[in-house]
């Protein structure tokens, strides 16, 4: 079963995790997060099988995230309008984004891409 892989190509966090998972002879299916955003329902599906809170989803360091001051909105927003807010824009989601219907991790770790996806 191949991986789908949400990135974003300038980033170099996500170029390397690509190159990890190629050099394991990994299949992924590439998906432009700012060009296709995870939809609600994926997204609830990434919480879940990661096993993160809502909030480990957003890119804490991206213009977005800043502009939209939700540093200080995010605290008190329910999970579900937070989910709503990565749907709407995928400059928000933490990349990369990896599963394959059984596991997801958000972003790059190579100590975990060996525990996870490693075969």
């Amino acid at each position: 079963m191949g991986l789908t892989f949400y990135g974003y190509p300038k980033c170099g966090t996500c170029r390397n995790a690509y190159k990890w998972l190629s050099g394991k002879g990994i299949d992924v299916e590439y998906k432009d997060v700012f060009q296709e955003a995870p939809s609600l329902e994926e997204l609830r599906r990434i919480v879940a099988l990661s096993g993160l809170p809502v909030q480990k989803l957003f890119n804490t360091s991206g213009d977005v995230y800043r502009e939209l001051g939700l540093k200080d909105k995010l605290p008190s927003m329910s999970d579900e309008d937070k989910l709503r807010l990565l749907a709407e824009d995928g400059r928000l989601l933490k990349r990369p984004v990896v599963m394959d219907g059984l596991k997801a991790t958000v972003g790059f770790r190579e100590e975990e891409y060996e525990l996870t996806w490693a075969r």
